[in-house]
């Protein structure tokens, strides 16, 4: 094991700081989700793709200067797209139903089920310390949900369905990405979720007033933000680093919860969260090193469209696993 040089290790603050901006913009665009009640998740998802995913995929697709556009694994791209369609509407349903904390700590759950994944279809053995981390995972979750017939709501069925999507889009991600240009790992679920949202909105569009409208314009511009600013420190600092720095959104998930849907928070909420993030953290560390698929630490999670890995070219793997 080397050890990083100098300039890397100067960048890794940085870049830090920028995953933690991109993370807390994440978790404001999911409270302006939240506060947007009265419609349709489909609405809210066509209007985040218009005025965010779009753009930001385009300017992906320019920046990798694609050969071709034509893919080499569509079977696999067209189930890929589909998932994220289900990880992205599930994902904003569970937010707009459920207390941000609880939402949050399911979604979380999202490397446990990449790594049991990964054993059917990445043949990855998985040893003891990541089995305590997914059993702990688990656990961390049931102390905040402290689940029962009257309390498991429509909500947490909507966020265990985006962490489940989430994490077989990732594995697919992984599984394909050698062998696959970035341009049609873009495209597919771009166009797939527009053309689902796009075709349901007929059936589901309610007039917005104008102050709805920028609401709507809002979560795309937040969107955007935050993939740009955690992509940014994820060109600055390895991915070890930046990849737990996703778990600070339970942090304004408190704050946002608190202040603004009078959601309050008790100790076994804190405990669990505790344990589902020391979980998550230990499966990213420990895959990182010996796994063929990464944690989703190279994309933000289950709702960012640029799920191809990002490559960081100036850190090579033997510098700091």
């Amino acid at each position: 094991m080397t050890k990083l040089n100098k300039d890397q290790t100067a960048s890794i603050p940085l870049g830090l700081a920028f995953a933690l901006f991109g993370f807390a913009v994440y978790s404001t665009h999911d409270a302006v989700v939240k506060s947007l009640q009265g419609y349709h998740v489909f609405q809210i998802v066509f209007f985040a793709m218009l005025f965010s995913y779009v753009p930001f995929s385009i300017a992906r697709i320019i920046e990798n200067k694609p050969q071709s556009m034509s893919p080499a694994n569509p079977v696999l791209l067209v189930t890929r797209a589909l998932l994220h369609v289900g990880a992205l509407c599930f994902s904003y349903y569970a937010f707009s139903t459920l207390p941000m904390v609880q939402a949050y700590v399911i979604l979380f759950c999202t490397p446990l089920i990449i790594s049991v994944l990964a054993i059917w279809f990445l043949g990855e053995r998985i040893a003891l310390p990541r089995w305590i981390a997914i059993v702990m995972g688990l656990v961390g979750v049931i102390i905040v949900l402290r689940p029962s017939v009257d309390t498991v709501q429509l909500g947490h069925l909507a966020a265990l369905g985006a962490a489940i999507c989430g994490g077989s889009s990732a594995v697919i991600s992984r599984k394909i990405s050698a062998s696959e240009n970035m341009a049609t790992m873009i495209l597919f679920p771009l166009l797939a979720t527009i053309l689902v949202s796009g075709s349901a909105l007929y059936f589901v569009y309610e007039p917005m007033p104008i102050t709805d409208l920028g609401l709507m314009f809002l979560v795309g511009a937040l969107g955007l933000l935050g993939q740009y600013s955690v992509i940014s420190g994820f060109k600055l600092a390895p991915a070890a680093y930046i990849g737990p720095m996703q778990y600070s959104q339970i942090v304004w998930a408190i704050f946002y919860g608190y202040v603004f849907f009078n959601e309050s928070v008790d100790k076994w909420v804190i405990i669990g969260s505790l344990i589902t993030i020391l979980s998550g953290v230990i499966i990213i560390w420990r895959e990182r090193a010996v796994s063929k698929v990464q944690a989703n630490v190279n994309t933000r999670n289950t709702r960012m469209v640029s799920a191809p890995m990002i490559k960081q070219d100036k850190f090579d793997e033997e510098d700091w696993l």
